[in-house]
């Protein structure tokens, strides 16, 4: 019988929750913990590049010099992806902690391609939801993509705050968010039948774009667009 890798903590803070932020090592990969909670790691990330190349292949043909916020920059797969994408011109990550920013600077970085390392790749640290709040504002910035990940899902928040980002009020700032013909993007570990419903009333017709997970339900990729100009 193999034998299970053993878990190495290579960095722990408080985050800015209050909770035990962990980044550890568990064979070749790491994890990275959020008050006893697994967020993400380096294993695969196929869901996390899916969710990138769907909201950029949802723009209008022949858009160029795109321009793309990623909220969450975790182990860092969503803003590689896009920068990887020729059509790019600028990535804004708006993450909240700014150890994992710090970690990227190390040995997350080094496995995810160092995005950070990109001059087209800045970083925002900064609670998303405040965020958009103030960007949705007239004279803010906009985005032809907006791809989301900073939780489980709209079923599995990691704390009680982040259900605020899937919220109405919440929805009508990113849509303030996009350019005309832009697209948007939320990642979920689950199938989150009440959210869709909620985008669909929103914005009309809703891509629900499932990713096989190693194991139990597939990640779901939910894509919605703003209407053309």
């Amino acid at each position: 019988m193999a034998q299970e890798a053993v878990a190495e903590v290579v960095g722990r803070v408080t985050g800015e929750t209050g909770g035990d932020l962990v980044l550890r090592r568990v064979g070749g990969h790491l994890e990275i913990i959020d008050n006893g909670v697994f967020l993400m790691d380096t294993r695969d990330g196929a869901s996390e590049r899916e969710m990138v190349r769907a909201c950029l292949a949802g723009l209008p043909a022949g858009r160029a010099g795109a321009s793309v916020l990623i909220g969450g920059l975790g182990v860092g797969f969503s803003a590689r992806e896009a920068l990887d994408d020729p059509r790019v011109a600028h990535v804004r990550v708006v993450e909240l902690e700014p150890a994992i920013v710090e970690w990227h600077r190390g040995p997350l970085g080094a496995a995810s391609g160092r995005p950070l390392d990109d001059p087209r790749c800045e970083v925002v640290c900064a609670d998303l939801v405040a965020w958009t709040a103030r960007a949705a504002q007239p004279g803010g910035p906009r985005f032809d993509a907006v791809c989301l990940d900073i939780d489980n899902g709209p079923d599995w928040t990691v704390t009680e705050d982040n259900a605020r980002l899937y919220r109405p009020e919440a929805l009508e700032r990113l849509r303030a968010l996009l350019r005309p013909g832009g697209a948007l993007a939320f990642w979920s570990a689950m199938r989150a039948p009440a959210f869709a419903a909620l985008l669909r009333d929103r914005f009309g017709a809703v891509d629900a774009i499932e990713v096989p997970a190693r194991r139990g339900e597939p990640d779901v990729v939910y894509l919605v667009r703003a209407e053309p100009a």
